[in-house]
């Protein structure tokens, strides 16, 4: 069982690897295309890994900040596919660097954030204010700043919720379920399965009550377990 896991996941590696080399040469022929190419490509991804996916709640058309739990590669591959929206995620900025991976990010026109630049958080509105009022492309954001372990969520970085009171925005919160057995970057194992990908309500954050960072994260936080304890299906 773990060899044929194994050799998935080198089979879903290939996959991934391949994909995004299409992707880099029609974002750098078609770079007007960016949002269309990305949704439809991911979505091809995602077939070609064998995931289904089934959808709950419903994408908010009027979000201008996704926020979404992490547990690796499939989470972004799996939101692509699903928004048609031509989505800006927020990612270090050593993924820039990374080779060929790096590529794909910048020219998609993701946002890069240095965690270790103190300037950090003004280059970040800079570029969340550019996304929205300039590029009109929303942003996506994975608020734990790194991927978890096990079920529970890690504290959420402050950077998403300043920049959402600064700006006002209508955040949706996402929570993805089964991304690690899909692809297993850690143990390098891909064991299959659907993923769940669940669309909370949307915060207009301009209007809420104070708490409601903290009110978010304990609705995801709520809702990973209860999917986990009634479906067994994990982060």
């Amino acid at each position: 069982m773990k060899i044929f896991a194994r050799i998935r996941f080198y089979y879903s590696a290939l996959v991934i690897s391949v994909v995004v080399s299409i992707m880099i040469l029609l974002l750098g022929l078609f770079p007007e295309r960016k949002g269309s190419i990305l949704h439809f490509w991911n979505k091809v991804m995602l077939f070609l890994l064998g995931a289904g996916v089934e959808v709950a709640g419903r994408p908010d058309e009027k979000a201008q900040l996704y926020l979404i739990n992490h547990q690796g590669i499939v989470d972004i591959i799996t939101l692509e596919a699903l928004l048609d929206k031509n989505l800006r995620w927020v990612a270090k900025k050593e993924l820039f660097e990374v080779p060929w991976f790096g590529k794909l990010l910048s020219g998609a026109e993701m946002i890069g954030i240095d965690r270790e630049d103190r300037r950090g958080l003004i280059k970040l509105m800079k570029d969340v204010k550019e996304s929205l009022e300039v590029m009109h492309r929303p942003v996506a954001i994975f608020p734990e700043g790194t991927r978890s372990k096990d079920q529970k969520l890690l504290p959420f970085k402050e950077g998403a919720k300043f920049i959402a009171e600064k700006f006002g925005l209508r955040v949706q919160p996402v929570v993805i379920l089964g991304s690690k057995s899909v692809v297993n970057e850690h143990e390098k194992t891909s064991t299959g399965g659907d993923l769940k990908v669940i669309f909370l309500p949307s915060i207009d954050v301009a209007n809420a009550p104070k708490d409601w960072y903290e009110r978010l994260h304990r609705q995801m936080q709520e809702t990973i377990e209860s999917e986990y304890e009634a479906h067994a299906i994990s982060r």
